[in-house]
């Protein structure tokens, strides 16, 4: 894949970006009284933020790789 250097360095940081902010989202939406019910069992909020955070760290794997690989090949 041949993309201009700065263009490879975008998707990298985007795919950092991405892999770094996530998981901290996801710590305080775990410790939200919303994630769960007075039984403790997960809400449809907890489930809906997962999915969100689960799509997005995919998501910037994909675009790190990609960045990766057009910058070194």
């Amino acid at each position: 894949m041949s993309l201009p250097t700065a263009l490879s360095w975008v998707l990298i940081l985007a795919g950092l970006w991405s892999l770094i902010v996530w998981p901290p989202f996801l710590r305080r939406v775990l410790k939200d009284p919303r994630a769960r019910d007075e039984s403790g069992k997960p809400t449809k909020f907890l489930t809906v933020h997962i999915m969100l955070v689960s799509i997005s760290m995919i998501l910037g794997i994909a675009t790190l790789v990609i960045g990766i690989r057009s910058l070194f090949g």
